[in-house]
């Protein structure tokens, strides 16, 4: 069964940081949600032929799903249900911001099926929150946290981010250990990344990034590279000490919490993405929505695909190998040899015998462990320079 991603494109305002496709609803015209449910109804009736035994998953992400008012949010809940019916057992996932969750909105999540949230917090210091666009302070995510568990969700995942400018060693400790504070079932670490044609990209971009002195916030520097090493080290010893386990490079849960959505991804498993923007691969083709709410649901309206023609592409299976890879070795558990053959008749072994044959004798980077191979933990955090091998 393939996995169910359901993207809304809204948010009040976008963070400085953000590359993903989503509107502003400050300058957005009123009827645009409206445009994109009506347009989503019938994607997904289009689109339930590719799921006839149902999903895996679910996750509901944007933009911040949870800027809808509550008559369209339950409105998207329970078009999901109705063309995409999830047992009890399902993980599903739903996504929102901080100063975006009322009580009422948080009760109805959780009525109509949602059993696991993801809260964007990225830091507990609203300094920091402002030096990158961040328009909730540290006081609503503390009441974001309560709100969503008194509506009854024992499955909550909250993302932080490192290396944002002004942030020290002191002030991501902090975040941290408060975030430890709520007893989370799973938590998402990300270094901040300058992503092009974003204001933080115009902002910092060929800055040279300097270590801070200590107890200092100066918000127009950048935590240079060891200092961001050194956070990330730290958050790996603190939350295993706390009894999480790190099961992929960014994301930390305590035993039976890991995030089935995503595994599913890293695995290499099938998933429909729906909404503009969406992103699709299934049986080896991988497609793309186009980024436009209004052309998304007027060729849809039309009984057209609402596919970006761009964004197409059919995966030869050498480049799902290399997928598999670089996705699967970001997993704690690494990438299984006979589940790898059994998916693409070969042996990794042979496939990237030279790969393997280099790193062999360089400080042990890939290690075997059983049926696995797997990253050394030790490298982490410089993953992705070793895993453009295997491209």
């Amino acid at each position: 069964m393939p996995s169910l991603y359901v993207h809304v494109p809204f948010c009040i305002q976008k963070c400085d940081y953000c590359a993903f496709y989503s509107h502003s609803l400050i300058d957005s015209p009123k009827d645009l949600i409206s445009v994109y449910l009506e347009g989503l109804e019938i994607e997904m009736a289009k689109m339930q032929k590719d799921a006839p035994q149902g999903v895996s998953s679910l996750f509901i992400g944007g933009g911040t799903p949870t800027v809808l008012k509550e008559t369209d949010l339950e409105r998207l809940l329970k078009m999901i249900q109705r063309y995409f019916p999830m047992g009890l057992g399902v993980e599903q996932t739903l996504e929102g911001n901080p100063g975006t969750i009322t009580d009422e909105k948080a009760k109805l999540i959780r009525r109509h099926g949602i059993n696991r949230f993801s809260l964007g917090i990225q830091s507990f210091n609203d300094q920091l929150l402002s030096a990158v666009g961040r328009i909730h302070t540290a006081k609503q995510a503390r009441e974001a946290i309560r709100r969503l568990r008194e509506a009854g969700f024992k499955n909550l995942n909250l993302d932080l981010m490192f290396g944002l400018p002004g942030q020290t060693m002191e002030l991501w400790q902090a975040s941290l250990e408060e975030a430890l504070s709520y007893s989370p079932e799973h938590l998402s670490l990300y270094g901040l990344m300058l992503e092009e044609e974003t204001p933080l990209f115009e902002r910092y971009a060929g800055k040279t990034s300097v270590e801070q002195p200590t107890g200092t916030m100066q918000v127009d520097i950048l935590p240079d590279g060891d200092l961001q090493a050194e956070m990330y080290e730290w958050a790996v010893m603190r939350l295993r000490e706390a009894g999480y386990r790190q099961y992929e490079t960014s994301n930390f849960a305590r035993p039976g919490y890991e995030c089935q959505h995503n595994l599913g991804y890293w695995r290499g498993a099938d998933y429909i993405g729906l909404g503009p923007g969406g992103v699709s691969c299934l049986n080896r083709v991988r497609w793309k929505n186009i980024e436009e709410v209004h052309a998304y649901e007027n060729l849809l309206r039309k009984g057209q695909s609402p596919l970006d023609e761009l964004g197409k592409e059919v995966l030869s299976l050498r480049e799902c190998m290399a997928e598999r890879m670089i996705l699967g070795l970001r997993l704690e558990e690494g990438v299984n040899f006979k589940t790898f053959e059994k998916d693409y008749g070969a042996d990794l072994r042979d496939i990237y015998r030279s790969v393997l044959e280099r790193y062999k004798n360089e400080d042990v980077f890939i290690i075997v462990k059983g049926d696995y191979l797997c990253l050394n933990p030790k490298y982490a955090f410089v993953a992705n320079s070793i895993l453009q091998e295997f491209v």
